[in-house]
């Protein structure tokens, strides 16, 4: 039956693609990918031939409905993002979007994501959190972060290497300096790493140590007051 498969492939370390997300893209007709030459070569890893074409955020708006044509034609077609699963700070949104609307199936498979192996070793609550993705760069931010500073859950941001150093300096003056944070850098890859401490202790870190490479930033919700936390306790007991 013919579909639009969105497939999760690895962020780093090839060896993380499931034995079933290579099943579905060897039985798809054609494969979208953000960019065909970095898909080239997984699919090359892979042993997998088949045509690769672009669909990317520069033209996903043009291409989305000749796709839904061509699903609705009898084609099956797989959706793969760089790293990661699509539509996840990746293109894939407005395509899932078309296909629903158009009525044609979409299937999502499991797969790797930057931010849930960030969150889980931070240490931070994990049964509750916000992800935001990247912070708008200008127009915005100041606001974002204005608002996110009384978050309880914990927050997950995605950061450009060359933008650490400014959203750690910003955090600190927006959440406070002894806010906890955790930095997970090159997730899956051969200089994985974590930083953990205060955003002031985390921002002196870097400042000394070029951030290099893919970096996720997991900040501690705000801190209840001392007095919330004594009625949840004893609204426990009374249970």
């Amino acid at each position: 039956m013919s579909k639009l498969y969105i497939v999760p492939t690895p962020i780093g370390n090839l060896d993380d693609i499931t034995l079933r997300a290579i099943k579905v893209l060897k039985e798809a007709d054609y494969i979208l990918a953000e960019d065909t030459r970095t898909s080239a070569f997984l699919m090359k890893h892979l042993g997998i031939e088949k045509p690769l074409r672009s669909h990317h955020k520069f033209n996903e708006h043009a291409t989305a409905a000749a796709v839904a044509e061509s699903i609705e034609a009898g084609k099956t077609v797989a959706l793969v993002s760089d790293a990661g699963t699509p539509g996840i700070s990746d293109p894939g949104f407005l395509l899932v979007r078309t296909c629903v609307e158009a009525g044609i199936e979409v299937e999502t498979l499991p797969g790797a994501t930057a931010l849930i192996p960030a969150l889980v070793q931070s240490g931070f609550p994990c049964d509750r959190f916000c992800f935001e993705g990247f912070l708008p760069q200008k127009k915005g931010r100041t606001k974002r972060l204005q608002e996110l500073a009384e978050e309880s859950r914990s927050i997950i941001f995605y950061e450009s290497p060359f933008r650490v150093v400014k959203c750690l300096e910003q955090l600190a003056e927006f959440f406070g300096e002894e806010r906890q944070v955790s930095v997970s850098r090159e997730l899956t890859k051969k200089f994985e790493q974590t930083v953990r401490g205060t955003i002031s202790e985390v921002l002196e870190h870097f400042k000394h140590n070029e951030p290099k490479g893919e970096f996720v930033i997991v900040v501690a919700g705000k801190p209840k007051p001392e007095r919330e936390l004594k009625h949840n306790k004893y609204a426990r007991e009374e249970e």
